[in-house]
């Protein structure tokens, strides 16, 4: 009886799971494609599918769409994904619902080091920039959980998160004034504002082998990321190298996160909000939580993208305070939730 109610179970996550995965695929192929269509010059959907297959470098349409559009809309997808695998292998791995990037410290390190890059390196590269970044991801999180761990009371969500916003803060000032110091505000005010505008196939090209090996790394841990999510003793309990799945844990998030800032900037919260919606529709499987929290994350910053270009046209609103109107609201209701663990 309890073998066919837990049969009956797995086949009911597996159907859920799949249908999130199917229709967040649709949703997303059909942002990608309007993203494309809407701009300030309106295309023909017809017009892509040529460009597509008869690219024609004489029509500037096909410039557009090929040079402009399309690497940029692949760019919010990608970044999307990053952030939101990031966030929920940040809150699996700590058991912290607040943990993400962008509240940890990873974001904002990422971004420091960034700030240095430009101040000494001037003429650095796109490839330069993301090991710069994947370093101050490192930095910035690791001077998180230094602090955290001084609390004498003890590592609760709240005190982590405080911690996070805290380091994040003093990094974002620190990187100010070197762009001040050293006359580069310019360059760097797009990583603070967060925003794909501007996105080249060179950074496409560098963020597809980071996208593999990433996803495939995460989807690896991913059942052992399940068992860690319910304690670490359980886990290890269970036969889990608890230390070798965090160690890959993390690489796999300094490795998308560092790639995300590098491209995107500190485009803030999607870490933090795609999880807890994927955990309230696939369940507590990381198996479907990672590869469905990708497509969602894609597809909220597909859509943001396409938000900041439609609000003030034709300028353009940083695509992070369109993420952190979604972002904020839900970060206080979590905190607020949590305020016993204070």
């Amino acid at each position: 009886m309890n073998a066919n109610k837990n049969n009956i179970q797995i086949a009911n996550r597996t159907a859920v799971g799949s249908t999130t995965l199917i229709v967040g695929i649709i949703l997303l192929i059909l942002s990608m494609t309007f993203s494309i269509i809407h701009g300030a010059v309106d295309i023909e959907l017809s017009t892509i599918w040529e460009s597509l297959t008869q690219f024609n470098p004489d029509l500037t349409t096909h410039q557009i769409i090929y040079e402009l559009r399309l690497p940029r809309v692949l760019a919010a997808a990608l970044v999307g994904a990053f952030l939101a695998i990031s966030g929920v292998i940040m809150q699996g791995i700590t058991q912290n619902p607040l943990a993400s990037p962008s509240i940890m410290g990873v974001s904002a390190g990422a971004a420091f080091m960034i700030a240095i890059a430009f101040a000494f390196f001037s003429t650095i590269s796109q490839m330069g920039l993301m090991i710069w970044a994947f370093i101050g991801a490192g930095f910035g999180a690791g001077l998180v959980f230094l602090i955290g761990q001084l609390s004498k009371t003890g590592l609760s969500p709240v005190k982590l998160a405080l911690a996070g916003t805290a380091i994040s803060t003093f990094l974002q000032s620190l990187s100010t004034a070197l762009a001040i110091h050293f006359d580069v505000a310019r360059d760097i005010s797009f990583w603070f504002a967060g925003g794909i505008a501007g996105t080249r196939w060179i950074s496409i090209q560098i963020m597809i082998p980071v996208a593999l090996i990433g996803i495939s790394l995460a989807l690896f841990i991913s059942r052992s990321l399940t068992m860690l999510s319910f304690g670490e003793e359980l886990a290890i309990g269970l036969g889990q190298r608890t230390k070798l799945v965090k160690t890959t844990a993390i690489i796999v998030v300094l490795l998308l996160t560092g790639s995300a800032v590098a491209v995107a900037g500190t485009i803030g919260f999607i870490g933090l909000v795609i999880p807890h919606i994927t955990r309230f529709l696939v369940g507590l499987d990381y198996r479907w939580i990672i590869p469905c929290s990708a497509i969602l994350g894609a597809l909220l910053l597909v859509l943001a993208d396409l938000g900041a270009r439609m609000i003030n046209p034709p300028f353009e609103t940083p695509v992070g305070a369109i993420t952190a109107l979604v972002g904020v609201p839900f970060f206080l209701f979590l905190a607020r939730s949590d305020r016993r663990g204070l």
